[in-house]
């Protein structure tokens, strides 16, 4: 199989990530317009309450899959055995999980509608084998499918969403999508599998790593999904999971552009430089990494605290006040998470540290827990965002002493000091623009424009190591592209 190059893949992740990020753009102004914060927030609960049996459906197969099979890539007998002992294993714990799941919706007398339909979910994480391309770097057959789907819901919903009654076929479009994105992921399969003895296939021995994986995600879940149900639970006001839901949307929209589609294609390379004990080239690419997640995270960070005031009543309409203060305590978290991502996804997950970096998750999510059920009850979801802060702050922390010095407070310090100072004066220069523009939409594209601009331009004059770097590749390109037509 030939090997596809990181540059390609780098492309293709991030132009997902960019469809990614503009389908909401799309369709958030509308559908919180359509449904309002109560639609949106009996959406938000009734996902986070099923997320947590999406979670022992795929027991940490993704991850572990994607990790294996890049291990294994060049062996075509070894690499098909292995794709269908894993899936096999996700068939059993997805069907276990969705009888569980149908048991207890029998019993449950609100949402009960959303929680069947959110059934279908189970059943796309039975059938989700991306992390199979994920691990051979065949990022193009993910791409497609999730983008033509993605682009067919978009579609669905402005048609078919019409008032705050359309909860549940809401619900029904967002679930649909994902799952014929998923199954339409298999036609592709013959083209890498060879026959196996399926007599041969052992699925045991996968569940103990599978379980390694399965704790962290658990974990994690606590303060990604644990928030949302617990603001449903004790506020029992689903405009508050609806003002939540959509200032992470903003959050998510920013992470994907950040580091998502980096690492989502460096993990894969990785471990199959740890398998090729490269670790040289490991610890270059983690630095450059982190470079390039301090350049867009720091950048985002003091772009979102500058625009939030117009462009949070701009695209959700009236009644989203409450969004630009959670958006604007949430926006370090790009920061935040773009660091452990970064560990996790490139050092302690290809390196085989996966068990020690489950107990950081673990205090961060136990943490988490706890300021939850301190600040929820007296500031509803800005207790939430407060919790998932300090949770998250932590286990970077922990993440970041315990790497082995691949990533340092001392690395993280030279490497963004002169990106906060940038990123400082551009919020000073957006805030200006602010008081002298009226018009809204004419503001944020002026802001967005003129910060970019001077977040550059200051970087540049400061010789910033990412910009520096960034401009000798491009150079050393042109001279290489001219040297070859010579």
């Amino acid at each position: 199989m030939k090997e596809t190059s990181i540059k390609k893949n780098f492309i293709l992740s991030t132009l997902y990530q960019i469809l990614t990020l503009v389908t909401p753009l799309i369709t958030a102004p509308y559908i919180s317009r359509v449904l309002g914060a109560d639609g949106i927030g009996i959406y938000s609960y009734s996902y986070s309450v099923v997320s947590y049996f999406l979670i022992f459906a795929a027991l940490g197969t993704a991850s572990y899959g994607a990790r294996e099979i890049a291990r294994n890539r060049k062996d075509e007998q070894v690499r098909s055995k292995l794709f269908w002992e894993i899936e096999i294993l996700t068939i059993i714990t997805s069907c276990i999980s969705l009888l569980i799941w149908l048991i207890l919706t029998a019993f449950t007398k609100d949402y009960k509608l959303y929680f069947l339909i959110l059934s279908l979910n189970l059943i796309s994480t039975m059938l989700d084998i991306s992390w199979f391309y994920t691990g051979l770097e065949q990022m193009k057959y993910t791409v497609r499918q999730n983008s033509i789907f993605k682009i067919l819901g978009v579609i669905a919903l402005l048609v078919f969403i019409k008032d705050s009654n359309d909860v549940a076929k809401y619900t029904l479009i967002m679930t649909l999508t994902t799952l014929l994105g998923t199954a339409s992921m298999w036609i592709y399969l013959p083209k890498f599998l060879v026959k196996i003895n399926f007599k041969k296939i052992k699925i045991k021995i996968h569940l103990k790593e599978t379980l390694i994986y399965f704790i962290p995600t658990i974990a994690t879940s606590m303060y990604t999904m644990l928030d949302k149900t617990l603001i449903g639970l004790i506020t029992k006001e689903n405009s508050q999971n609806g003002y939540y839901e959509q200032a992470t949307k903003i959050i998510n929209m920013c992470k994907s552009v950040t580091f998502m589609s980096l690492n989502s294609v460096l993990g894969a390379r990785i471990s199959y430089l740890y398998a090729e004990k490269k670790f040289e080239e490991i610890k270059t690419r983690i630095s450059t990494s982190i470079d390039y997640i301090l350049f867009m995270g720091i950048g985002i960070f003091f772009g979102l605290i500058g625009v939030s005031d117009r462009f949070v009543p701009m695209f959700f309409g009236n009644g989203y006040d409450e969004v630009i203060i959670l958006l604007k305590c949430l926006s370090p978290i790009i920061i935040i998470i773009g660091i452990s991502n970064c560990l996790g996804s490139q050092y302690y997950t290809p390196s085989g540290r996966r068990k020690q970096s489950a107990k950081y998750i673990i205090y961060g999510a136990c943490v988490n827990l706890i300021f939850n059920l301190i600040l929820i009850p007296r500031f509803k979801s800005f207790g939430a965002v407060v919790a998932t802060i300090i949770a998250e702050f932590l286990i970077t922390i922990l993440y970041i002493k315990n790497s082995e010095n691949i990533v340092t407070f001392k690395m993280l310090f030279n490497k963004g000091w002169k990106k906060i100072i940038s990123g400082a004066i551009m919020l000073v220069f957006i805030i200006l623009i602010d008081l002298f523009c009226k018009n809204n939409i004419i503001a944020i594209i002026i802001e967005v424009v003129i910060g970019l601009l001077v977040y550059m331009a200051i970087l540049t004059i400061m010789k910033d190591s990412f910009i520096m770097d960034f401009c000798k590749k491009q150079i050393n390109n042109i001279k290489n592209r001219l040297k070859e037509r010579i």
